[in-house]
């Protein structure tokens, strides 16, 4: 049986606009108005799971998302003492330590996580989702999840390595799809949540 896996990413708020490490925020006005202007726009799921970010949780909400869980597989990114500051000031403070997080996928983020250490876990649930949801409908497991969970989701529905984990670009409250069966993935990217349109629009 195919599976199919929509990684939905959240919708904007206003860390993401100043490019800081999570920090608890909520959606703002427009991130949120956008969610619930899509909702509906998703095939009806067999399986909802969401991020542990409260962006991430207010988005299923505004889509309309009823989520079952939020596996410990698919939480943020441990970003260590940079969570809740800019990129521009993490950069700023260590420059090296900036440097290494985006070019060795095995440097811990601000003594949190590294890349690799996401992948890994990204990667098992991915391998687990198929077999974990055999029976339960036809429809698709949708997740609503950060961007970085999103990337390595990717890596590894491509058999790509670590080190391309930078090169995927997850724009706010977009789709990603997953398809497959029998351990090989397809990935089709980017797709904007939108909801259908009426017979009048």
């Amino acid at each position: 049986m195919t599976r199919r896996v929509l990684l939905v990413s959240p919708a904007v708020n206003e860390s993401l606009r100043q490019a800081r490490f999570d920090d608890g925020a909520p959606l703002d006005a427009s991130g949120r108005a956008a969610a619930r202007a899509a909702a509906g726009a998703l095939a009806t799921p067999a399986l909802v799971v969401v991020s542990d970010t409260r962006r991430c949780r207010e988005t299923a909400v505004a889509l309309g998302l009823d989520a079952a869980d939020s596996p410990g597989e698919l939480a943020a990114p441990d970003v260590g003492r940079w969570r809740g500051r800019t990129l521009a000031e993490v950069g700023a403070a260590e420059p090296d330590d900036v440097a290494r997080w985006l070019g060795e996928p095995d440097f811990a983020a601000g003594g949190g996580e590294s890349v690799g250490d996401v992948c890994a876990r990204v990667a098992r649930w991915l391998d687990a989702t198929a077999t974990a949801t055999a029976g339960a409908g036809d429809g698709p497991v949708v997740a609503v999840v950060e961007p970085e969970i999103v990337r390595a989701a990717v890596v590894h529905a491509l058999g790509a390595p670590a080190s391309a984990y930078w090169r995927c670009d997850v724009a706010p409250l977009t789709v990603t799809e997953l398809s497959g069966r029998g351990g090989r993935w397809n990935v089709r990217m980017g797709r904007p949540v939108t909801a259908p349109r009426t017979p009048h629009d």
